[in-house]
């Protein structure tokens, strides 16, 4: 029950003071909630490791019995893999909250002993440069009394080696006190990894869509052998390290003035079953209309494909949104929103495919060829789909030239193709069944005029959604090598991975030559510069300069 307002003091001082110990106990409460999820974290990591170890050894006893243990062996190793990255992640969590408190102690996961880093690779030595003066007194009669040595895995293409940094130790002859250059930082905590590696682990399985157990396998054919446990470490551990930056290209393209969305279906794993999870993409493309804006995409996660999603992800934004017609959007385009209604862009290219299913000349050329059955050819497609490939000509010859220019040659050339369109399309409807495909085509355009005519009026406005679709085009051709998300946290961070690795891509950057750069970087970079490490202001820095520099 909270004190009545009587019982506060009314000296200034104890107030301040009891405001203080009541923040200090809301940082301990939270740390110690964070504890509690990484303990929980981690014991769910190491069921998930026992299941798969004990399938391992059924298969190892009894053979393969079909395929479905295969499967199986792949969906536990999966399962593992995304809890013990969200373990690591709960952890660094943990260790953050706890640092804030004197009571709270941090929580360490129990980890296997390591053995990353086999004899028979070479050993490459960076000494640090040693003080040459006391850093107490500053005298220069230096006695080296050992060093410390700190092993990193790292690789170069094909080719792998154990960094030693050396932190030679000196004594001072004058006043005995001891000199040591400080330790470097390192990509993420406890680090057993180099920036390359790490960047190669994380591209390979969002970039590549190679999942970590198959990774495993092939690094210890190349003679390192790493456990899946490890790689999940840090794989957790680089999302947590790259949030900064996932959230400032956030920002970048919620600032947009007009934004391209669409999303995806995502299998994701749960007790016993698979469900249907969605990624969303928001991508922020200003070249068409010539803008100084960089590209770029954020992605989201969620489970079913509710509108609150959507909602949610848009719900700062105002400006123009160029997306299919998902009721899911409808309450973004209401006249009394706040912050502001946004403006609906209805794509052409998604219109048009619906027409094109009864225009295709050249499948039905192949079918007839293959002795197949002829899909049913329409004139009215046949004319709606020309007259589109006509409006989308004119866009060709005006794409990157500024809005008013666009929206002069769109007035002038695309204004009377698009009426002439509207009155045939209304003419043709009166002909077909309410229940034709081809009628309920014509009535998509028909009763959204205003969302596909938004390009005649705005010259920032595309015909097309194909952006936020190229945005997509990596997840769907991944879904057939990782076959599904292990949980909703591997989904949120998946969509994380991929916003990186897809605005680097969009930005003409090789996502992991950034990513390596990256994360040797950022450790030591300041926090008001971290804009200088986004793709479309990263300038390489060499890594080992760049380790020295941190």
């Amino acid at each position: 029950m909270d004190p009545a307002p009587e019982a506060f003091p009314d000296d200034v001082a104890a107030l301040k003071a009891a405001l203080v110990a009541e923040r200090a106990r809301g940082l301990e409460v939270a740390a110690e909630l964070a504890v509690a999820q990484a303990k929980a974290s981690e014991d769910m990591a190491l069921i998930a490791a026992q299941k798969l170890r004990i399938a391992k050894l059924e298969r190892q006893i009894y053979g393969q019995r079909s395929e479905r243990s295969t499967r199986l062996i792949e969906q536990l190793a999966l399962e593992f893999e995304e809890l013990a990255a969200s373990a690591t992640e709960d952890e660094l969590a943990a260790e953050q909250a706890a640092a804030k408190t004197t009571t709270v102690r941090p929580f360490t996961r129990r980890r296997a002993e390591r053995d990353t880093f086999p004899d028979h690779l070479p050993r490459e030595r960076v000494v640090i440069d040693p003080p040459t003066t006391c850093a107490c007194c500053g005298g220069a009669r230096l006695r080296k009394l050992g060093e410390d040595v700190t092993r990193t895995l790292e690789t170069t293409p094909r080719r792998w080696k154990v960094i030693e940094t050396v932190r030679e130790k000196f004594s001072c002859r004058d006043c005995e006190t001891i000199s040591q250059p400080p330790a470097p930082f390192h990509a993420i905590p406890r680090a057993w990894a180099g920036p390359s590696l790490l960047a190669m682990i994380v591209f390979e399985k969002f970039g590549q869509h190679q999942p970590l157990n198959r990774q495993a396998d092939r690094y210890a054919l190349e003679g390192a052998p790493i456990a899946l446990s490890t790689l999940a470490d840090a794989v957790g551990a680089v999302a947590t390290a790259l949030d900064p930056l996932r959230r400032l290209v956030e920002t970048h393209v919620m600032a947009a003035e007009r934004l391209h969305g669409d999303d995806t279906t995502v299998p994701v794993l749960t007790k016993g079953k698979t469900v249907t999870g969605r990624l969303w993409v928001y991508v922020r493309d200003d070249e068409p209309f010539g803008g100084a804006g960089p590209p770029a995409a954020i992605f989201y996660y969620s489970r079913d494909r509710r509108g609150e999603h959507p909602q949610a992800h848009l719900a700062g934004y105002a400006g123009i949104l160029q997306a299919d017609a998902y009721d899911g959007y409808n309450r973004l385009y209401l006249a009394d929103r706040k912050p502001g209604p946004i403006r609906e862009a209805a794509c052409w290219a998604h219109a048009r495919r619906k027409f094109f299913v009864f225009a295709d000349v050249e499948e039905n050329a192949r079918r007839k060829a293959a002795g197949k059955t002829e899909i049913p050819l329409s004139p009215i497609a046949i004319e709606v789909v020309r007259r589109i490939d006509a409006l989308f000509m004119i866009e060709r010859s005006i794409n990157g030239r500024s809005p008013e220019e666009r929206l002069a040659v769109r007035r002038a050339e695309s204004r009377p193709v698009v009426d002439d369109l509207m009155v045939y399309m209304r003419e043709q409807a009166t002909r077909l069944s309410r229940g034709h495909d081809l009628a309920k085509a014509i009535q998509y355009i028909l009763t959204r005029r205003p969302a596909f005519t938004l390009f005649l009026d705005d010259g920032r406005v595309c015909m097309s959604n194909n952006a936020a679709e190229r945005g997509l085009r990596g997840v769907a051709l991944g879904r057939k090598s990782w076959l599904f998300c292990g949980s909703d946290r591997g989904g949120r961070r998946a969509a994380a991975m991929y916003s990186l690795i897809v605005t680097a891509k969009m930005n003409r950057v090789d996502p992991q030559a950034w990513l390596a750069d990256v994360l040797a970087r950022i450790a030591g970079h300041p926090a008001h510069r971290l804009d200088e490490l986004l793709p479309w202001n990263w300038r390489p820095q060499p890594l080992a300069i760049a380790a020295l520099a941190a």
